[in-house]
């Protein structure tokens, strides 16, 4: 599986370079705090997988990195996608590396 960090996301960010991120965490978790993804929760998104892009770079993201990795295994198997990269460390990763004050749980 493909994995991105962080310092990789952000820098995708600050070059404005073209990729989707996509939050599979509940939506009370997405809207506790986020990084501006398309919340697709994990129990959905094989559902909603007409709504991830497959002519871009597609960053998933949880909380940790292991919900991302789930979603990524199903999206990969049943849907054939090979554009997704997990972000290590989900969430909290990024609170830690970048916005300690952001609320997380």
């Amino acid at each position: 599986m493909k994995e991105v960090t962080v310092q990789d996301l952000k820098q995708k960010i600050d070059n404005n370079e073209p990729f989707q991120l996509i939050d599979v965490r509940e939506t009370f978790e997405y809207e506790t705090s986020n990084l501006d993804g398309l919340n697709i929760p994990l129990g959905g998104i094989l559902i909603e997988a007409d709504k991830i892009d497959r002519d871009k770079p597609v960053i998933v993201q949880c909380r940790s990195g292991k919900r991302s990795a789930a979603a990524i295994m199903q999206l990969e198997q049943v849907h054939g996608f090979d554009n997704l990269h997990n972000l290590k460390g989900g969430i909290l990763a990024w609170q830690e590396a970048f916005d300690p004050n952001m609320p997380v749980y």
